[in-house]
């Protein structure tokens, strides 16, 4: 696969999504489409460092193919993250920022004939955004696809509206959002148990794990100790 070139790209709109976490709408002027597959990431070259890869910070793409030359980053300010911390702090509506993609092997098959999984945590969700609404407006014949997304508490439910109203208009969407330091009257407690339990017949299966380290190291050995080969884990491992 060949490398894509670095352009430049023009931040055009900013959206607060949590109490942390913004969401950065770049438009590339030099392309009429902005093409990838969702699952792809982008990798920004920020001025915080000397070494050309020490500035190289990668996000997944939140958005999905729509024939624009516009794309979306979901990104959460890091405690003592420098990328993160330029991006929240220089960043602005018409700045520019450089890039290199889309990029990234974190993507669907062609043909889905099994049930899917979709794990993440926080903006781990990025991808699955991407492929879920690429999957609906494609009007895609699917297996059951679940998407289990854990957060702490509600206000860090990325897209939450969206997603809920996507399972209703895709018969085979479920969405099971989860949180760990809130009670409330949807499920409650980390991501593991819930697919363990869609699980429980161990019926043929595929899993796509994206978030941070611990989630996807804990839940790589639950699902093989579920009986699942380790081919069947896909992962996309942030921080």
């Amino acid at each position: 696969m060949p490398i894509e070139p670095w352009r430049v790209g023009k931040v055009i709109a900013i959206e607060q999504r949590a109490n942390n976490t913004k969401s950065f709408f770049v438009q590339v002027p030099e392309l009429t489409e902005f093409t990838f597959k969702p699952g792809q990431f982008v990798t920004l070259d920020l001025p915080i460092h000397e070494k050309p890869n020490r500035r190289w910070r990668s996000y997944s793409i939140a958005s999905w193919p729509n024939g624009t030359n516009v794309f979306e980053l979901v990104i959460v300010l890091l405690e003592g993250g420098l990328g993160t911390a330029y991006l929240f702090n220089h960043i602005t509506v018409g700045s520019e920022l450089t890039y290199r993609g889309a990029q990234g092997v974190f993507t669907l098959p062609d043909g889905l004939e099994t049930e899917q999984f979709f794990i993440c945590t926080g903006t781990g969700i990025a991808p699955f955004r991407s492929m879920v609404h690429y999957m609906h407006v494609m009007q895609m014949h699917l297996p059951n696809i679940h998407l289990i997304f854990g957060c702490r508490t509600q206000q860090d439910l990325l897209y939450h509206t969206e997603l809920q109203q996507l399972a209703t208009v895709m018969p085979n969407f479920k969405y099971y959002p989860t949180l760990s330091r809130e009670t409330w009257d949807g499920h409650n407690g980390y991501v593991h148990p819930i697919y363990e339990q869609l699980c429980s017949h161990k019926q043929p299966a595929n899993f796509w794990l994206c978030g941070w380290k611990n989630m996807i190291d804990e839940a790589k050995q639950r699902i093989l100790a579920l009986g699942y080969d380790k081919k069947q884990i896909h992962q996309e491992v942030y921080g």
